[in-house]
This record gives C-alpha cells, structure tokens and sequence, in this order.
C-alpha cells in the first residue's frame, strides 16, 4: 500500500542522517591528530547522499500505483575533503618530518559542529514525520468505530 511508503521514505532518511552524524563524529575526533607528512594527515570525511525515486528507476513502476511513490534517501559514498593539511613547525615533535614540520587534519571544528546540528535536526523531523503519519492513521483507524 501507497501510504505506508512515508515510514519507509523518513526510515531511510534517519538511517542517512545517522550515517551523516557518525562522520561527523569521526572528524571531530581526528580534528587535532597530526601527522610527520601531508599524504598521512587526517582528511575531513562527507557523506554523499542521493535521492532515489523508484518511478524513474525502473521502466514500468509508473504503471504500479504503489511502486510510482516509491522513494528513499541512500548515501551513495563517503568522500574526503581536498583542503590541503596545516603544516607546523615543531622540531622537537616525534612526529615530524625531516624539516621539522608536522601536519594537521583539515577539519574545520566550526563547520563540522554545523553539520552536526543540521544532521540531528533532519534526524528529529524525519522522526516527527514518522510520529506524526502514524498517528494520523492511528486516527483514521477510529474513524470506523
């Protein structure tokens, strides 16, 4: 049936932002690891989503009503910035190359907290979607008794 697909359409949202978060989470732990060389530094992480209605996936679904609404978020893959690493000099580190330097991950703490709070907040509406479609039909249920 047609309207049950909104469960599944918020369900692959929540699994997308959850994936969203935990990349964030990653960056946010690896933002102040360094490295003796740019190559090896930590580069930010970002997920790519990619929204996927079945109707235009396949030939045919527009003839199925229940398979013409069919859609869901998928994370197609997970890139990594290109922002060039932060070289320091400090010699005395253990860590560092031949000239002295170390290099730092490129992870901006700004925008990944950001994205930190717009993941969540798409993560609390696809979850008030769910709460509220279910209760609509939970109330349209009543309606026949």
């Amino acid at each position: 049936m047609a309207l049950f697909n909104v469960f599944n359409i918020a369900g692959s949202g929540m699994s997308a932002e959850s994936v969203r978060l935990n990349t964030v989470a990653s960056n946010l732990a690896n933002a102040d690891s360094v490295s003796g060389s740019a190559e090896t530094a930590y580069k930010a992480r970002y997920p790519v989503f990619q929204a996927i209605q079945a109707s235009l996936m396949s030939p045919g679904a527009a003839a199925e009503p229940d398979r013409a609404a069919d859609a869901a978020v998928n994370v197609s893959g997970i890139v990594q910035s290109t922002a060039p690493s932060t070289a320091r000099y400090e010699p005395g580190n253990p860590l560092a190359d031949a000239n002295g330097y170390v290099y730092s991950s490129n992870v901006n703490v700004v925008e990944q907290m950001a994205d930190m709070i717009s993941a969540s907040r798409s993560y609390q509406n696809n979850v008030e979607v769910l709460e509220t479609s279910k209760q609509l039909m939970l109330d349209t249920l009543k309606l026949g008794s």
